[in-house]
């Protein structure tokens, strides 16, 4: 098993390829690059990406995806879904018992890579988050048919340098793709707009942005706790008669809470989209 050969054998001494290097592996090259002994290699279709990230980290440029592909236990897919065909028809032919494939692109499914690599290829299919940059990430993996539960550890322990992780039935990843993966821009979205209320009701943006900012991430720290439901905790801050019922009436009146539902409809019925 890959995992228990890394833990026994390759402790400080493990071996990863990034096909890609934009904004996400670059997040996660962030993060794997504070582990000591990780290795770590890049490919980049586009020299000066590749070049940009081996001179803010240490990466190892590699010129085609064979080079990558040999120097690496674990070859990290972090190209777009349209890509994904070309890059695994490259790869097929250097792929081997050694290697453990993690795919980064939204709507690929694990059978997909499978199909276009070979058929014992060992899947982590994996959906991270912006956040990564800042170690905040929230990450959703599942494993392929072949990946064994070591596989799954290992992905688990690698995508934690960004932030949590969850693992689910791939069944699932499209749910994640919609809530965790675009969720980041419905929370911008949604700041960039309750700033421009505290703008109008006499606030700087500056300040409105700040107070709206951390807002935020007290009240989804609350929510982590988990000692109270969202629902509890919004009832613990509204007072009858108070400025939080005069807010949410205005929410409720405007059917935010159904707007924000379909928001996560329409994003996991497109990620379905992506693999017709």
């Amino acid at each position: 098993m890959l995992f228990s050969f890394i833990k026994n054998n390759f402790m400080n001494d493990l071996h990863i390829g990034f096909v890609g290097t934009g904004r996400i592996a670059r997040a996660l090259i962030a993060g794997l690059s504070q582990r000591e002994g990780t290795f770590l290699a890049g490919f980049d279709k586009e020299p000066a990406a590749l070049a940009s990230i081996a001179a803010d980290y240490p990466v190892l440029p590699c010129l085609s995806i064979i080079e990558l592909a040999l120097k690496s236990q674990v070859i990290i897919l972090a190209v777009k879904p349209y890509q994904m065909e070309e890059v695994l028809g490259e790869l097929k032919p250097v792929l081997g018992a050694k290697h453990l494939l993690i795919s980064v692109a939204a709507g690929i499914s694990s059978e997909f890579i499978r199909k276009f690599a070979q058929a014992e290829t060992r899947v982590i299919r994996v959906m991270p988050n912006t956040p990564a940059f800042v170690g905040k990430g929230m990450t959703a993996l599942c494993r392929g048919k072949m990946a064994t539960d070591e596989d799954l550890l290992l992905a688990s322990d690698l995508f934690r340098s960004i932030g949590q992780v969850a693992i689910l039935d791939e069944s699932q990843m499209d749910a994640a793709t919609a809530l965790s993966g675009s969720g980041p821009a419905y929370m911008f979205h949604i700041l960039d707009a309750l700033a421009e209320g505290g703008v109008q009701c006499g606030l700087s943006p500056a300040e409105a942005l700040l107070l709206g900012a951390q807002t935020m991430i007290g009240a989804a720290t609350m929510v982590l706790s988990g000692q109270k439901s969202p629902a509890e905790l919004k009832r613990d801050v509204t007072t009858p008669g108070g400025t939080t019922e005069a807010g949410l009436k205005v929410m409720d009146e405007k059917n935010i809470r159904q707007i924000l539902v379909e928001t996560v409809a329409a994003a996991a019925a497109r990620s379905r989209e992506l693999m017709k």
